[in-house]
């Protein structure tokens, strides 16, 4: 038992119930300090495409190192993996767009009506910046998957296929960080004091998060009948690692920043496949699902219109909210119940 979970029991407060609500609120704690960090130093793209991936996709990394460490199902981290990425490209991303629609150009129309003829320019230069940036993260979800889909045609990645994977994401992520620096050179942004603070919080809010998904797997495992039970694992664990995800959509796509809601689901992709699925696999041998290959279709085949929207739209139009909704009904239809 996690130190955590040891002053949780010895309150009384030991139930399903509570730790799904340290979840929640560890989740929501670290998504309001990821809004600061936008004030603090760190540019748009930057937090959706590098530093949300990782916070978002913490639960699903710590999923892998207690799957791991416990010598579990590694199967279930494939379809934890499978179940999360799918949902945010489908679900989590179409339900949005039907409110307000993802455009990565609205505001740049409104700064260039404003007279200021040159801030409206910058604003347009940096809404084709971050238009390509999106199309380049799109590009590596595509490619991504594709790869994870020949590394298991086998119908298992064993070590070497997970050595491949997790070699391919460091160096997505060594472009990235040097994007990002580059960036920052040419902008001459620097973090302030603060952006430090935000990180140690955000740092303790993983901590809750840590503590919280040890004792519900530890709990869920122990449930052997009825949907909720260890036959589910994945896809129960998939759909509970979603909701911060969901939530930094809904917010963003709210406040109209839909290049932080598009990037942020996006780049969540990256932390699954192939992190998360290529240092489990160097763990141990991972089975594929039965629905390994129609998760991958569905993943590559959104990645591919979410690319197409964005270069002819400007984003997600709000008519395509529903296209991507029957996907994921079709998904969860076929996978799960079917």
């Amino acid at each position: 038992m996690n130190p955590l979970s040891e002053a949780i029991d010895q309150l009384g407060f030991t139930s399903v119930w509570t730790y799904l609500a340290l979840f929640l609120a560890a989740s929501l704690v670290m998504i309001w300090r990821l809004e600061a960090l936008l004030h603090h130093g760190l540019e748009g793209t930057a937090l959706g495409t590098l530093v949300m991936p990782y916070c978002s996709g913490l639960g699903n990394l710590i999923f892998v190192a207690i799957i791991a460490a416990r010598r579990g199902p590694a199967q279930e981290v494939l379809t934890n993996c499978l179940v999360n990425n799918v949902t945010n490209l489908t679900f989590v991303l179409g339900l949005p767009a039907l409110f307000w629609g993802l455009s990565l150009r609205g505001e740049a129309k409104t700064r260039r009506g404003s007279g200021k003829n040159k801030g409206a320019a910058n604003a347009e230069t940096e809404r084709k910046i971050n238009r390509l940036s999106l199309l380049l993260t799109l590009a590596a979800v595509i490619f991504f998957s594709a790869v994870t889909w020949s590394l298991g045609a086998d119908g298992r990645l064993d070590r070497s296929d997970g050595l491949v994977l997790v070699a391919l994401f460091l160096f997505w992520q060594c472009f990235q960080v040097f994007d990002v620096l580059k960036h920052n050179v040419r902008q001459r942004h620097t973090f302030e004091p603060l952006f430090y603070l935000d990180v140690f919080i955000i740092m303790l809010a993983a901590c809750g998060i840590y503590g919280s998904i040890d004792w519900l797997v530890t709990w869920l495992s122990a449930e052997k009948s009825g949907f909720i039970s260890s036959s589910n694992l994945g896809w129960l664990s998939g759909w509970l690692m979603v909701v911060p995800n969901a939530l930094m959509a809904f917010y963003y796509a709210w406040r109209r920043r839909a290049d932080i809601a598009y990037a942020s689901q996006v780049g969540d992709g990256h932390i699954c496949i192939p992190l998360c699925i290529g240092l489990s696999a160097l763990v141990q041998p991972l089975p594929v699902p039965k629905f390994f290959e129609t998760g991958l279709i569905i993943l590559i085949g959104a990645g591919i219109v979410h690319a197409v929207c964005v270069l002819l739209a400007g984003g997600l139009p709000r008519w395509m909210g529903w296209p991507l909704l029957a996907a994921y009904a079709w998904f969860v239809g076929t996978s799960l119940l079917g």
